[in-house]
């Protein structure tokens, strides 16, 4: 587990002083005792042969639910605000990019994760989703973008930027689809984050190693199409993960570039730490190999304060329309308001 305040941890010129509701560990490895193996028609179970049994057996809790509207941290007001001033930001040369996030939250929350989860999964099933729970702190995670990953020597990541909503039916969403392929301003973001993928793997890449499999390509969720990118390279001999993660890490799809100085900006706009969102989950192989997800669509959750917590944000560019940009905040929370049946305030 990677939280997003590990960034503090890497760059010098970096800190957090928003208030954090949340208080995740900035890293978090551990080694499994049980683990499961999932494939394509059936699943390995590394552990007690009891263990099968006791899953089977198991039941959820049916505990009482209570979940306030949730308030915005950011009015739409000072979301709009901001945008413009990111935008002046952006014509003085300070960055290119930068995406900008706004947590929802509530407080006396009592919910029960496990079946909150399966109901999010059920509701927005994605390749990169992932529960995570340490002590009274729980992750509902349903990401549908990978970080980073490596298989041998290849290194792997795959920045999403780029979002519409899907269609009603057939046409529409084909209409959609073509829409989101040609649309410059998304185009543009996806090709500057690319450009910054490259860079980071550049850093442990083997020289002239570094490609683009897949530009522009647009894959279909529950909710929303997507613009993912794919960006790979072979690792330098003696590569391990601390040198990966540190080369990439905050993920360049969350952050914005140049990468350093739009995440000193994105702590002047925002108003909350982003705790686990817009970090990582993952696991890492005996062999080396490890798979790390982008903890977006989520929801965190403090039983022990009742502290319940989801963020969205977007790219803003020079060319955005701040309006826009709200709306597909509110595309991208929608799965997680759905399942909470909860309003915004």
């Amino acid at each position: 587990m990677l939280s997003y305040e590990l960034k503090n941890e890497i760059e010098p010129l970096l800190h957090s002083l928003h208030p954090d509701g949340l208080e995740w560990p900035a890293l978090q490895f551990f080694e499994a005792e049980i683990w499961f193996r999932f494939l394509a028609e059936s699943v390995e179970i590394h552990g007690p042969e009891s263990v099968l049994t006791e899953i089977l057996s198991s039941e959820l809790a049916d505990s009482p639910t209570v979940i306030p509207a949730l308030r915005p941290r950011m009015p739409q007001e000072d979301y709009l605000q901001a945008v413009s001033h990111i935008q002046e930001d952006i014509l003085n040369g300070e960055v290119y990019e930068l995406n900008l996030c706004q947590e929802f939250y509530a407080e006396q929350a009592v919910l029960e994760p496990v079946a909150l989860f399966q109901q999010l999964n059920a509701a927005s099933p994605t390749p990169f989703a992932g529960f995570y729970k340490w002590e009274d702190h729980y992750l509902l995670c349903a990401s549908p973008e990978r970080f980073l990953r490596r298989e041998g020597n290849t290194l792997l990541s795959q920045p999403i930027k780029g979002t519409i909503r899907r269609g009603n039916f057939p046409e529409t969403d084909a209409q959609q689809r073509h829409t989101l392929l040609h649309d410059e301003k998304e185009r543009a973001e996806n090709l500057m984050i690319v450009d910054l993928v490259r860079n980071d793997l550049a850093r442990v890449a083997e020289t002239g190693t570094v490609q683009v499999p897949e530009l522009f390509g647009l894959y279909p969720f529950r909710h929303v199409w997507q613009m993912i990118s794919s960006v790979q390279a072979q690792a330098r001999p003696g590569t391990d993960l601390v040198d990966a993660l540190q080369a990439a890490f905050p993920m360049g799809s969350m952050t914005g570039a140049p990468k350093i100085r739009a995440m000193q900006l994105i702590e002047q706009y925002e108003r909350t730490r982003r705790g686990l969102y817009s970090g990582s989950i993952g696991y890492v192989l005996p062999n080396g190999d490890f798979d790390f997800n982008v903890v977006i669509r989520s929801l965190q959750y403090r039983r022990d304060t009742g502290y319940l917590s989801f963020q969205v944000g977007s790219a803003i560019t020079y060319d955005s329309v701040p309006e826009r940009e709200y709306e597909e905040c509110l595309l991208k929370a929608q799965a997680m308001l759905e399942v909470l049946g909860a309003t915004i305030d």
